[in-house]
């Protein structure tokens, strides 16, 4: 990574990664509970490149915590990595479909923390690049060109649906999602996911 990262730490006990990350060139801000967390996130001022977001906490949990993070347009993109007891390992599929992008369990080696952190952000920071790469598209569509149920996976992809995931959802099979996936990038005039999504939400197709 170049420069600085910010990084949230969303942890009732919070003084081992506050005092540890530092070290390694991070700018570390913590939130001792989901509350506290979501009004750090909702303050103009403050820009994070990602959350690390504990379970178990008082007042809201982890996954609630999430849930909060990915339906507000200004944090929705934000990289989380969620810290779960060995305990919470079975949830941790949900946790992934809810939105998380990696998970680790406690007790970690904090060498295997800096790893998935360094990851998650290179992973983030190519993914920011592509978009203002694909912001170049063709606005001039017909929105209505779209079956309704073309919408459906459309709006399953902009929540980042797997194709089987969207298979499943709508109970269909993989490959009828990706005929459907075929006629939208056509109908759309792109040619990736990452550029329908983005056409749609800029032509509020979906919401």
């Amino acid at each position: 990574m170049d420069g600085i990262a910010s990084i949230l730490v969303v942890d009732d006990n919070p003084k081992f990664l506050n005092d540890a990350l530092p070290m390694y060139g991070y700018d570390v801000t913590t939130a001792e509970d989901g509350i506290e967390a979501l009004k750090i996130l909702s303050d103009e001022k403050n820009t994070f490149d990602l959350v690390l977001l504990d379970v178990m906490m008082p007042n809201m949990d982890g996954w609630d915590t999430l849930k909060a993070i990915r339906k507000n347009p200004k944090t929705q993109y934000i990289p989380v990595i969620m810290i779960t007891a060995v305990s919470e390992d079975q949830k941790v599929v949900s946790g992934l479909k809810i939105g998380a992008d990696d998970y680790i369990v406690k007790p970690f080696i904090l060498p295997n923390l800096l790893a998935r952190i360094e990851a998650v952000l290179r992973r983030s920071k190519w993914q920011a690049e592509n978009v203002k790469t694909d912001k170049k598209i063709n606005k001039d569509v017909n929105i209505d060109a779209l079956t309704p149920k073309e919408k459906e996976v459309l709006s399953l992809v902009a929540k980042g649906a797997s194709n089987q995931e969207i298979a499943d959802k709508l109970c269909v099979q993989d490959v009828t999602v990706k005929t459907h996936l075929n006629s939208i990038f056509k109908k759309l005039k792109v040619s990736n996911r990452t550029q329908a999504v983005l056409l749609a939400l800029e032509i509020n197709l979906i919401n």
